[in-house]
């Protein structure tokens, strides 16, 4: 071997166990950074615009169908469901097929992510058997009670039953008018956009996690050893999650949905998949209710695009 690989080291070996006060000395005292005070005010809007956004969407669905796919998550705001052929199915059914709709609930439109509350937030690092110790509520709301904010209980553990008491009977006696649904539908939009960008506010002060394999979603500085990921079922990971740094469609999901234009079919054809426009499914909601998309949704919704030219058989 020659000398040019050999590595001397002028200082003595580190001890582990004395350095270990010292690097919990040192976490603490970082703990005491948290919660930022001028983001409280952030962390408040979010909650309030999230409570909004349930509560219009709540109210719209009674006005305005929505349909989901039987088989995988697709969404369609409609009477009638699409037939573009982008059905992933389940394990034994074919792919690329016409989906089969069913009515559409809260959830299918607000896609409920979850993440384990945490005591504080540097805490110890959740290990896998103490994945049934810890509660599970929703990762925008954990964000938020991290940042500094007050959730209630119904922020933290959201019912259908609740959200519907809240919004009052508006398929009843006392129906909504076209004005009425337009209002709501403009604040639930300006409360879409104010959660979007107060969420990504947040997520430059605190941290978050995602894994790269699945949806599972932590907020904290590091994620958790709970072994729930199926992408490792049967490697030597057995089931650990491969985290890294969450971005906000990973905490709300934007969920985007074909859109159908005046110049489009009644019912949208595989035919035409190329020339139809998309757009989050809470926007496209909003849209029939008579809202006005912002500019920066246009693009994806093709507004001023061309439908498929119609072929004439001679």
């Amino acid at each position: 071997m020659s000398y040019s690989s050999w590595r001397f080291y002028s200082s003595k070996m580190v001890d582990l166990k004395q350095l270990r006060p010292m690097i919990q000395k040192r976490i603490e005292n970082r703990a005491k950074d948290y919660p930022i005070k001028g983001m409280r005010p952030v962390a408040q809007e979010v909650l309030n615009s999230r409570k909004l956004i349930m509560e219009g969407v709540s109210a719209l669905l009674k006005h305005f169908p929505v349909l989901a796919c039987k088989f995988c998550p697709e969404v369609y705001v409609g009477e009638k469901g699409h037939l573009i052929q982008t059905c992933c199915g389940y394990r034994r059914r074919a792919k690329n097929r016409v989906h089969e709709w069913v009515v559409g609930s809260l959830d299918d439109v607000l896609v409920p992510v979850e993440t384990f509350h945490l005591q504080h937030m540097h805490q110890d690092v959740i290990k896998h058997h103490q994945r049934f110790d810890f509660e599970r509520v929703p990762a925008v709301v954990e964000l938020c009670w991290q940042a500094g904010a007050d959730p209630t209980a119904k922020d933290f553990y959201p019912s259908a039953h609740n959200v519907e008491d809240s919004c009052g009977d508006v398929n009843g006696v006392k129906p909504l008018s076209p004005d009425e649904l337009r209002s709501i539908a403009n604040g639930t939009l300006r409360a879409w956009e104010t959660l979007r960008n107060g969420v990504q506010k947040l997520l430059l002060a605190y941290p978050a996690k995602v894994c790269k394999h699945c949806s599972e979603v932590h907020v904290g500085p590091s994620g958790h050893m709970a072994r729930l990921c199926g992408v490792f079922k049967y490697e030597s990971w057995r089931g650990a999650h491969f985290w890294e740094k969450a971005e906000v469609d990973d905490l709300v999901p934007p969920k985007i949905v074909w859109r159908r234009r005046p110049q489009d079919p009644i019912v949208l054809l595989n035919e035409g998949r190329d020339f139809y426009g998309h757009a989050p499914v809470v926007v496209n909601l909003c849209l029939e209710a008579g809202a006005i998309a912002p500019a920066k949704y246009h693009c994806m919704m093709k507004v001023q695009g061309l439908t498929r030219p119609v072929e004439v058989k001679v």
